[in-house]
């Protein structure tokens, strides 16, 4: 049979399974094993066929839906932080290291126009730049370089960061339907913002600490708006690139995973908030630090940041593409 004729023969029944998927488990067992069906023939008669990989994708996602309704419901909230959050990451990898490499590219342009222009440094910095800059450097050279964050109540801190923040991730994820554009202006605005700011602490001899003190909680605030950048391309790519299926129809899916990345971030955005709050404060505590050739070492800060570097790269990073290898090889055995 010729691929065309195979393909107009099977067509119709595919885009139900992909746009219309029952929730009747015996159901989605009889699609699945149709498409498996379909692979194994597309895989002998067309190998290197764009249909091959079409058929490939529907029956790894019609066999997670399956593995998922084993599941019992109580166990709904877990599986999106077990398996949906981290699969989606996967599907969209590509995106989301795009997004981290033009949030670092205005990271690094930042860093640099700020170190030749102090003028500028205010200005990237927003409203206020120039005021916070001048504080600043009355804090450094008071030895109290970061005690801006030792101001106000942790706990309103904690709150207020947190809702102000999650009220930016919403509005830059929302942004992406304008093709993405919003989204990439806002992240690099961000990147070029942090930038200067970590220059400003680095012209002072003090970018070591910036980093051991300011990442406690800029880790993993910079990861969640790093991430929803990326829900906003995934968002504006989905209306601009459709693929072989309606463009409203990719619109949907593309909403749909990104909403399920910005819905997985909010716990991200209220720990950041916390540790911002909370944690951030203590780097100058004489508990919490020791000396080393006359430098005070915050230890605490610099394990919380550790910790959160670990989580990050293990959860975002290695146990997504883990977990998607697994699921790949479960689904060969099935072909089996």
């Amino acid at each position: 049979m010729r691929e065309a004729l195979f393909i107009k023969k099977n067509k119709d029944r595919w885009l139900r399974i992909q746009h219309m998927p029952s929730d009747d488990p015996d159901e989605m067992a009889s699609d699945f094993v149709q498409l498996v069906d379909d692979l194994a023939y597309a895989k002998t008669f067309y190998p290197t066929g764009k249909v091959t990989g079409y058929i490939n994708a529907q029956a790894s996602n019609i066999y997670l839906d399956i593995y998922h309704n084993r599941k019992e419901e109580s166990n709904k909230l877990v599986n999106f932080w077990k398996y949906d959050l981290p699969l989606t990451i996967r599907k969209h990898y590509k995106v989301i290291i795009f997004s981290f490499a033009f949030f670092a590219l205005f990271y690094i342009i930042g860093f640099f126009l700020a170190k030749h222009d102090e003028d500028l440094m205010g200005q990237m910095l927003g409203a206020g730049g120039d005021g916070y800059i001048e504080d600043t450097k009355d804090r450094i050279r008071s030895g109290n370089p970061f005690g801006i964050y030792e101001g106000g109540s942790s706990v309103a801190v904690w709150l207020g960061i947190m809702v102000n923040n999650i009220l930016v991730a919403l509005r830059d994820f929302a942004s992406g339907i304008a093709f993405g554009l919003p989204a990439l202006y806002n992240m690099g605005k961000f990147g070029v913002m942090v930038g200067s700011f970590d220059q400003l602490f680095a012209m002072h001899g003090l970018g070591g600490s910036f980093w051991l003190v300011v990442f406690a909680h800029g880790t993993l605030e910079i990861t969640g708006f790093v991430f929803i950048g990326a829900a906003g391309l995934i968002l504006g790519k989905s209306f601009l690139f459709p693929g072989t299926i309606k463009r409203i129809d990719a619109l949907k899916q593309g909403a749909k995973d990104g909403a399920k990345i910005m819905i997985g971030l909010l716990p991200v955005f209220a720990v950041a908030a916390f540790f911002e709050g909370f944690v951030t404060r203590l780097y100058n505590n004489e508990g919490l630090t020791f000396t080393i050739n006359g430098y005070n070492f915050p230890w605490f800060t610099a394990l919380v940041v550790l910790l959160s570097t670990i989580f990050v790269i293990g959860y975002f990073v290695v146990y997504p593409y883990r977990l998607g290898k697994r699921f790949a090889e479960q689904l060969k055995e099935e072909e089996v």
